[in-house]
């Protein structure tokens, strides 16, 4: 299960970066925290490279905390809408360093500005 765990973080954290190319080539250690019936998996995942470990992530600049059937639901269509909402209800927690939290965010936004002008002018 942890290898499926995995293969569904790198994916969905690849298909993110293809929506948002700007944050590619950031340089930063994630650790995601899935919670399930009674137990937290832990994996540190390393960007730029995409590489998942099943590892407690001690030098994680960032944290991802979220119930496994969230990432779940998240994983089958990774949009950053998606993620947006799941961060607004509280279904999905990210916490770390705030000027990397802030800079993801001024990212993220001004990409939505721009397809928001973009269909707007269609």
């Amino acid at each position: 299960m942890s290898g499926d765990a995995r293969r569904l973080i790198a994916d969905t954290t690849n298909a993110l970066l293809d929506e948002i190319p700007a944050l590619r080539p950031l340089k930063l250690v994630v650790g995601v925290d899935l919670h399930g019936r009674g137990d937290t998996q832990q994996f540190r995942l390393l960007l730029p490279d995409v590489t998942v470990t099943k590892d407690i992530a001690a030098d994680a600049k960032l944290r991802i905390d979220m119930r496994r059937e969230e990432f779940n639901l998240l994983a089958e269509h990774p949009t950053i809408s998606g993620w947006r909402k799941g961060l607004e209800t509280g279904r999905v927690k990210v916490t770390g360093i705030d000027q990397y939290l802030k800079l993801i965010a001024q990212v993220v936004d001004k990409h939505e500005e721009r397809a928001r002008l973009k269909r707007a002018r269609h």
